[in-house]
């Protein structure tokens, strides 16, 4: 048999689904865990407490979490220093402190309760949708899925990651010893695991709540062991492709290399939402960028060399990314600029010499022109000179809210096209990591239904 893909793998004999030490596999390994839950009459409503993944929540909105219910996972996720407790240590660590301290207080009060007994948890995720059908329909296994690195890994990054996020969470995660909200990465099973999905969303759920964007979510516990067993035997043939959360991921290698020395570790597993795209196929959408200290008219001025095409565009915005859908349609690289004033200018190019001088020749042509990599390689670096720091780039899941940050800094949005998600995967299994926030898969799985905690086993 040929070597896994990201789709499949090579049959092996994993630890079973309660093993808690390393794992050697050539596939994947999920184990059930004593998943906390907040308790329903010790909060508002679920809905309220739950929170999107921390890194697509602005200031704004994290306001608004925060103030929805007192004990909104945001504050876990996104805790805020103690004011009373700044003496002598980093802003950084207070609120990792802060955290870990809001973390114990609500399960000593009751507020978070764990599980009677270890659980592989079925989510499910629904929502209204633009596509042919009116509705999104997302189901996936929530369990602890065992760490293990990039060298012959069963589990596929396919963006590079930034120091700065990384060491956030890490350090998040070292004070709370917990999991508090899971990454989520996409396989292709054999079925098995998927039938244990569908004959367990025909029980009555653990939880059901509506969030605040519409959509609807249910959570079940998978205990069985037969069913634990057939969902072991799935995945020990698979693949895992990161979808969202590759910070997190590379959170959990460190951690992993930090407690090497301990013989059975429960940091040698994390909290993963694991998605059969056969089944449920995810949306990719583009992130795009805000460069806060060049001016557009800055940024126009210096594209007269490089084979660069510009054709300015009114309004609206639907309408603009609309001409960038079309223009990629008909091949080569496009992008949308905008000093966030209802006015576009779609961007085109470059030519192939300027290709052959800015953009590195010993990876696949297939990333060499990927609208990613030719605007970090070749705008970015060689014309615009914007250096690659968070003073300077900011990343943004929304168009909209794209064009409102450059209309307040003064700088200018980057409007990207989505990228294909065949070909995330082909480069994902050459190996080839694509340029970091290349890709927004979705839905995501909302933070706070349901946390491992280290300390629970």
């Amino acid at each position: 048999m040929s070597a896994p893909s990201a789709e499949s793998g090579a049959k092996t004999s994993p630890g079973g689904p309660g093993d808690p030490g390393r794992v050697a596999a050539a596939g994947l390994s999920l184990s059930p865990f004593r998943g906390l839950r907040y308790v329903p009459e010790r909060v508002g409503t679920l809905a309220a407490v739950t929170s999107p993944p921390y890194d697509v929540v602005d200031p704004h909105r994290r306001l608004g979490l925060e103030t929805a219910d007192p004990h909104n996972v945001v504050r876990l996720i996104l805790p805020r220093p103690e004011p009373e407790d700044t003496g002598g240590r980093s802003d950084r660590d207070t609120r990792y402190r802060h955290a870990a301290r809001l973390f114990k207080k609500w399960q000593r009060e009751g507020v978070l309760a764990p599980d009677p007994q270890p659980a592989l948890y079925v989510y499910e995720q629904r929502a209204r949708d633009d596509g042919p059908s009116g509705e999104l329909l997302q189901r996936g296994l929530i369990g602890a899925l065992a760490v293990s690195g990039r060298e012959g890994g069963v589990v596929l990054p396919h963006e590079d990651v930034m120091p700065r996020p990384v060491a956030d969470r890490v350090g998040l995660m070292r004070t709370t010893r917990a999991n508090l909200e899971p990454l989520l990465l996409t396989y292709r099973g054999s079925g098995g695991a998927s039938g244990v999905i569908e004959r367990t969303v025909q029980r009555e759920p653990l939880l059901t709540t509506t969030t605040s964007d519409g959509t609807h979510h249910r959570l079940w516990a998978v205990t069985d062991p037969a069913e634990l067993a057939e969902v072991t035997r799935d995945l020990a043939t698979c693949r895992a492709l990161i979808a969202d959360g590759h910070h997190r991921w590379e959170m959990y290698l460190r951690l992993q290399r930090e407690h090497r020395h301990l013989p059975f570790s429960p940091w040698d597993r994390g909290m993963v939402l694991l998605v059969d795209t056969a089944r449920y196929p995810l949306r990719v959408r583009a992130i795009h960028r805000v460069l806060y200290r060049l001016p557009l008219e800055q940024a126009l001025a210096a594209l007269e060399d490089g084979g660069w095409t510009l054709r300015e565009l009114s309004g609206p915005l639907e309408q603009a990314l609309a001409a960038l859908t079309e223009a990629k349609a008909d091949g080569g690289n496009a992008f949308l600029l905008t000093a966030g004033d209802s006015v576009y200018h779609l961007l085109t190019g470059p030519d192939d010499a300027m290709l052959d001088a800015t953009v590195p020749k010993d990876r696949p042509e297939e990333w060499r022109r990927l609208d990613a990599t030719v605007l970090h390689s070749t705008l970015l670096e060689h014309v615009w000179r914007v250096p690659d720091g968070p003073d300077d780039i900011g990343y943004l899941h929304a168009a909209a809210a794209a064009e409102r940050e450059a209309a307040r800094t003064g700088g200018t949005a980057v409007l990207l096209h989505p990228v294909d998600e065949g070909v995330v995967r082909r480069l994902a299994e050459q190996g080839v990591t694509m340029p970091r926030k290349s890709t927004s898969f979705g839905p995501k799985p909302a933070s706070g239904l349901v946390l491992r905690s280290l300390e629970l086993g």
